[in-house]
């Protein structure tokens, strides 16, 4: 058989980074994901660190531009203008902090982008980056929806929305519904204010060169 070997230390799996053709990343969940993380350290328990690491197609080289330390935890990065960003909780520190780490740039560490406190959050419940342009979200399980940075909204969704993308002061949502079959609607959103602009039927899906197609 014809397999390429790719050395991650141990990560057994990989996934594309959203907004990069070129990379792929693998993570080890070893204390969950960020929100169980956050539950184990306010318990007082022991947080096992995670890792990140970059995988580069097609050649298949591994980067790790950023160790994890003592009660810190990885999201998932995300790329934007060919700048690959890693999201990352300092527990003990009360910081929320994101890295940036430029390809071409390759043999040195993930530099810091941007910090503000874990206190602006009110858990890491659904805390993610998204792309286009780079921003901290969050949602939560009861309809609320944040931006963090590098502005802010805080406002109500669905309980069935789902955050997409934003095309300029508009920001898309995925709904789910069953009434009774499943489908799915399309909605759209005036950004800062969440205020509701219309609904339609379908799913967007992005394509590789940015644009995104409406399935219905």
């Amino acid at each position: 058989m014809d397999l390429k070997r790719i050395e991650t230390g141990g990560i057994g799996w990989i996934a594309p980074v959203e907004g990069s053709a070129r990379w792929y990343w693998g993570g080890a969940p070893v204390s969950g994901d960020l929100y169980e993380a956050q539950e184990l350290f306010e318990a007082g328990s022991e947080i096992k660190c995670n890792r990140v690491v970059f995988v580069s197609y097609p050649d298949g080289a591994v980067f790790e531009p950023l160790i994890a330390q003592a009660g810190q935890y990885f999201g998932t990065p995300v790329c934007c203008d060919d700048v690959l960003y890693l999201l990352l909780v300092d527990f003990p520190a009360g910081q929320i902090r994101i890295y940036a780490w430029t390809p071409e740039g390759e043999g040195t560490a993930a530099q810091l982008h941007a910090q503000l406190p874990l206190s602006n959050v009110r858990n890491c419940y659904n805390l993610q980056l998204a792309v286009k342009p780079l921003a901290l979200l969050r949602q939560g399980g009861y309809g609320d929806f944040q931006v963090l940075w590098p502005d802010q909204a805080d406002f109500e969704i669905g309980d069935h929305e789902s955050f997409d993308y934003r095309e300029g002061d508009v920001l898309v949502f995925a709904e789910w519904l069953e009434d009774p079959d499943y489908r799915e609607e399309v909605v759209l959103r005036e950004y800062p204010s969440g205020r509701f602009i219309m609904r339609f039927d379908g799913s967007t899906r992005e394509m590789p060169d940015g644009s995104h197609w409406l399935l219905s």
